[in-house]
């Protein structure tokens, strides 16, 4: 057996008898391993394709489902168009009673809260120190009359005896001085004869204007002082005033038109500015203007006989300017605000098909009053328009409609007039566009209520704007 040589590699143990691996080999694999990548991308595609287009036809068939609307028709009816204002109601007339003599104060004749007549006597002092001075100025001036007689004799007198030549000229001037010294006596002791009067009256205090009386400051038996105690406040409250203010803005169109018209209509309203409580004219506006509030007061008059205004009551005055026979008027849940501050309406027309569809329509508001908005320019009267379910409407919306009953109290937190949500929560369903989206980028919110003549077809009102989802 032949021996091997040791110095020779083991072929076995290095493998280098096996042949080497085709290159050709190696790209096979990469292709296949890129055409695998591929197919598997292809068929990710092509199933976000088909989700998509599931979506986008799950989105249309839900865009053009009908939405429930609730509506209400357009009105023209009478309406005022007025300026409102926060006004303080202030007595007609204020007398603070003071005594114009001093003395003890008798049992008073009045009772506390009462009405007064003017002339009516409501305190008296006690007369008798000014019955006494008057007596003593009538003695007085019976005195100085007796002896005013007797010197009128003496004159004559003299003049006869200076006739005679008894006297002379000196003695009879004499007499005639005496006897105008007299006279002149009479005249004083006449005025204080008719001051004593005076003074003796000044004991009996009488109302001086017909009013409301209040409580009595000073207690009888209490000596009081002349021209420095106060008695009681009378106020006249039938009529009463109510002084109010407006921007300097609209004071113009108010002066024109109490220029020509010397009874423009004021109404009074509560503090909550919905319940109207009397009816009065505006009576004058004040000779300038506040500079630290850029306002001016104005006073208007009311009759009061119902005695609903007291002093010092805050009240909301609507300042009619005019009062329109035939004023477009739509529910001011209706009104609908855009991004760039523009006001429109929903309104429910036909599709020509037996369907209903939903449009926008542009107004232009003259005056918010409380839930009725009046408009200048708008719908038709008679049109539909959306007062609940807006949030949901596009132009062209298919929808069905019910009678819209806006709500008076709506949400917890929300002003009068404001809707809820449309049915089922307001939230959109899978693929349904977001709430108010329309096709113009534009979106719209519910109409809240605005407070009654805030603002009118000159100004806009001031809305919060609903962010696009």
């Amino acid at each position: 057996m032949p021996i091997q040589n040791a110095t020779e590699p083991d072929v076995a143990k290095t493998g280098e008898s096996h042949p080497r691996r085709s290159p050709w080999v190696r790209v096979f694999i990469y292709l296949v391993l890129i055409a695998a990548g591929a197919f598997i991308g292809w068929r990710v595609y092509q199933n976000k394709q088909k989700a998509n287009a599931n979506t986008a036809h799950q989105a249309a068939a839900l865009a053009n489902r009908p939405v429930p609307v609730q509506v209400v028709p357009a009105e023209q009816k009478p309406m005022p168009i007025y300026l409102t204002g926060l006004g303080t109601v202030t007595p007609n007339f204020t007398v603070t009673v003071k005594a114009r003599v001093s003395g003890e104060l008798l049992p008073v004749k009045f009772t506390e809260g009462q009405e007064v007549k003017e002339g009516e006597t409501i305190m008296v002092i006690d007369p008798k120190p000014y019955q006494a001075s008057l007596d003593q100025a009538k003695g007085t001036l019976a005195h100085d009359q007796a002896l005013l007689k007797n010197a009128q004799a003496e004159v004559n007198r003299y003049k006869a005896l200076f006739a005679a030549g008894v006297v002379s000229r000196e003695s009879m001037e004499a007499n005639e001085a005496q006897l105008g010294q007299y006279q002149g006596a009479i005249q004083s002791d006449n005025a204080a004869v008719e001051n004593a009067q005076l003074q003796l009256s000044w004991c009996t205090i009488k109302a001086p204007i017909s009013g409301k009386i209040g409580l009595r400051l000073v207690d009888p038996g209490n000596v009081i002082s002349a021209n420095s105690t106060n008695l009681v406040v009378i106020n006249q409250l039938k009529p009463i005033a109510v002084y109010f203010t407006l921007p300097e803005n609209q004071l113009p169109q108010v002066l024109k038109r109490l220029a020509a018209d010397k009874h423009m209509p004021v109404d009074a309203y509560d503090r909550s500015d919905t319940q109207l409580l009397t009816k009065g004219n505006l009576l004058t506006a004040d000779n300038q203007i506040d500079p630290t509030t850029g306002t001016g007061k104005l006073k208007a008059v009311f009759n009061n006989q119902d005695s609903v205004l007291f002093p010092n009551q805050f009240v909301n005055i609507h300042l009619v300017l005019e009062n329109r026979p035939n004023a477009l008027v739509v529910p001011s849940a209706a009104i609908q605000t855009g991004l760039n501050g523009s006001l429109f309406v929903w309104t429910v027309n036909s599709d020509g098909k037996g369907g209903q569809v939903s449009q926008m329509q542009p107004v232009t508001v003259a005056l918010a009053e409380g839930q009725t908005t009046i408009l200048d320019s708008g719908p038709a009267p008679g049109t539909q328009v959306v007062v609940d379910g807006a949030e949901r409407l596009r132009p062209g919306q298919p929808v069905t409609t019910s009678a819209g009953h806006p709500r008076q109290g709506g949400r917890p937190g929300s002003e009068p007039g404001m809707t809820d949500s449309a049915p089922g929560g307001g939230q959109p369903s899978p693929g349904q566009p977001a709430p108010g989206a329309r096709p113009d980028g534009a979106q719209g919110q519910p109409g809240a209520n605005r407070r009654s003549g805030q603002y009118r077809s000159d100004q806009s009102p001031s809305s919060n704007q609903r962010q696009q989802q």
